[in-house]
């Protein structure tokens, strides 16, 4: 919506196609396709897993071990629209993770998403008994940050036009930069 918004801003009349999505108060990297033929290809990628997703997290206390691969299916929670959970009659969900720094009470993880589920990385962190600081849905809200410490960070794929790979970098915003160096 935001982006359309700028799109008419400037006169311009574009369907864009979105890519890629982030849950509300996630911040980081998205991709949007320009045509129905670019959205299609990338989706492709999705599904053979060429098309890469990494994420930091900072989670609460220290997580152990310190990495490793989190596999249990993810379904919608019973009565809610939003809430997911893990369940056996889930979607396959895997989530590789390895903790780059840890401190008194909580880790910096690194993400890499193997499949692509709502919440995926949200849900696999509670369920490892360490949810994302300030994520109020799968946590506890915190008062160190305003949101949940979970960022896209970087994206990349084979561009569907060049065959050559791309990727997108999107540095850490302040709001977690300076939650890391409060715990310093």
């Amino acid at each position: 919506m935001v982006l359309s918004i700028i799109l008419m801003k400037y006169g311009l009349h574009r369907k864009i196609r979105i890519v890629t999505r982030l849950d509300k108060d996630t911040s980081g990297v998205v991709v949007v396709a320009k045509c129905d033929y670019i959205q299609d290809m990338l989706t492709m990628q999705m599904q053979n897993n060429t098309f890469k997703k990494e994420y930091i997290g900072i989670l609460d206390e220290i997580v152990e071990p310190k990495s490793g691969t989190i596999d249990a299916p993810i379904a919608r929670k019973d009565g809610s629209i939003i809430e997911r959970c893990i369940s056996e009659n889930g979607q396959k969900s895997i989530t590789h993770y390895k903790a780059t720094v840890t401190k008194e009470n909580m880790s910096i993880l690194h993400f890499i998403l193997e499949t692509g589920r709502t919440h995926q990385i949200r849900v696999h962190s509670k369920y490892i008994g360490h949810p994302i600081v300030g994520d109020t849905l799968y946590g506890n809200p915190s008062s160190l940050i305003s949101r949940q410490a979970l960022h896209a960070y970087k994206i990349n794929f084979i561009h569907p036009i060049t065959k050559k790979k791309v990727e997108f970098i999107a540095d850490l915003p302040k709001d977690m930069s300076a939650l890391i160096e409060k715990q310093n």
